[in-house]
């Protein structure tokens, strides 16, 4: 079995940096992707950014330039530097990892970004 926690949630003034990152273990294959997602209350999960083994990088447009994912591959570890936050930001952060046998998720970490 996979499993993955995230840690780096918090509580945030609107322009201020957070930095979330997520630890992966268990039976984990040597190519696959990780990424992040959110959920805010009310809303469907959505993509955030992801990176694939060789290292390409894609976020969803409403965090370009802002966020940037990175991977840790000797540690098995994702992290999402988040920069210039929002309140917009504000949702639960998922961590997810798929592979050809199927896909495992975090428990999410809370972000707020509120003054």
């Amino acid at each position: 079995q996979v499993q993955l926690v995230e840690s780096g949630g918090g509580l945030v003034q609107p322009g201020g940096s957070l930095r979330l990152s997520c630890a992966a273990s268990g039976s984990l294959e040597r190519f696959n992707f990780m990424g992040w997602f959110r959920q805010a209350p009310g809303n469907q999960r959505e993509m955030v950014a992801l990176i694939i083994p060789g290292g390409t990088t894609t976020y969803c447009e409403s965090v370009k330039g802002r966020f940037i994912i990175s991977r840790e591959i000797g540690k098995n570890t994702v992290y999402l530097q988040m920069d210039s936050l929002k309140s917009e930001d504000t949702a639960v952060y998922y961590c997810h990892l798929a592979m050809s046998r199927g896909n495992s998720w975090g428990q999410g970490t809370q972000v707020t970004v509120s003054s």
